[in-house]
Formats: structure tokens, C-alpha cells, sequence
């Protein structure tokens, strides 16, 4: 895969920018901007690219047959909401940061917008789970108009919710999405 990503990359005009924090074994890494179907192409090439073992979630009723093989091989997974102590459904929160920390080496990547639309703020789910794993976040970007794609700074989430994603909306403030229009920063 390393090698097929390499060779989208030099067809494509693409660059990697940047390296993966050396040891790191977990991880939430948030991809910025969100807004194209491609961006998973690239993002993917990137990160085998970089070799970060990266993997994301997505709905439960595209995990089914042959795409869901594809999507799985690509480091799609679906994630399970199970029932706490027989009362209530995890929240999709409380089950990515048991996923986390049951894992000796996972990158989660998460999208702030949720959507590939345009959406009025970021939602905030991605820092409560890094928080809560104890894991850093970081910023992972896909730069349309440089054709860079890349890691950025990461960040150790420090309980300043506010601060903390201005910080990272400030970096993405420099890269620009496919459709620029539906990002949000």
C-alpha cells in the first residue's frame, strides 16, 4: 500500500509534509479540512506514506459486504455502542475512549465537522476522547490548493476545551479543503 500510495502521490502532484511523533503509539488525530470524498484517498496515501497506522470509524450500514471488506482493509472500523451495566448505550464518546485505551497502539482519525458538508461549528467529540484516553491530538491536514498533505503540531489536551481548538482551528486557518466554502474555521 505504501507503494501504490507513493505512486497516487507522484501522478497526483502530491506531497507528504511532516513526520509522525516518533514512539507515539496512541493517538487521536484530527483531519483538517473536511470536505470532499477524496480526502480520504489522500489522507490515507499520507499516512502510509508516513507509516502511521491510522484508522477511522464509519457508519455500521456501509461496513457490509464487499465494501465494507475494502473500507476495513483501509483501516475503517465500526464501533460498538454496547449497553453499560444492562441500563444505557455507551455514547459514541465514552465507546471510542474504551477503544483507546484497550489498545496497546491505535491512531484514531476523526473529522471535526462530522460531515463533508458544511456545518455551523466543529464538534468537540475528537478532545473529549483524547482527553479522556489520555492520548495527544493530533493535526493531520490535506492542503488542496499546495497539494500537501501531512501532520501538524499535536496538541496534549490540558482541560481548556476553548483555548485548545482555536489552536488547532488557527492551523487550519493555513490549509486550504477541495471545496474551501464548506469548511468551517
Amino acid at each position: 500500500m505504501k507503494l501504490l500510495s507513493r505512486l497516487v502521490f507522484w501522478l497526483t502532484g502530491w506531497k507528504v509534509k511532516g513526520n509522525f511523533p516518533e514512539g507515539l503509539k496512541k493517538a487521536v488525530m484530527v483531519a483538517i479540512p473536511h470536505t470532499s470524498n477524496w480526502d480520504l484517498l489522500y489522507a490515507r496515501a499520507a499516512f502510509y506514506i508516513l507509516d502511521v497506522p491510522v484508522r477511522f470509524t464509519i457508519k455500521k450500514e456501509v461496513m457490509m459486504g464487499p465494501l465494507g471488506w475494502f473500507i476495513r482493509g483501509l483501516g475503517g472500523m465500526s464501533i460498538d455502542r454496547k449497553r453499560i451495566a444492562g441500563k444505557r448505550k455507551q455514547t459514541y464518546t465514552e465507546a471510542m475512549i474504551e477503544l483507546i485505551k484497550s489498545s496497546d497502539e491505535l491512531v484514531m482519525m476523526v473529522t471535526p465537522e462530522g460531515t463533508r458538508s458544511y456545518a455551523k461549528r466543529w464538534k468537540t467529540g475528537f478532545y473529549h476522547v483524547a482527553d479522556g484516553a489520555g492520548v495527544p491530538i493530533v493535526i493531520g491536514f490535506l492542503d488542496y490548493k499546495k497539494k500537501h498533505a501531512g501532520i501538524g503540531p499535536v496538541i496534549y489536551p490540558n482541560g481548556d476545551l476553548e483555548g485548545q481548538m482555536e489552536e488547532i482551528k488557527a492551523f487550519g486557518r493555513n490549509v486550504t479543503g477541495k471545496y474551501p466554502e464548506q469548511g468551517i474555521l
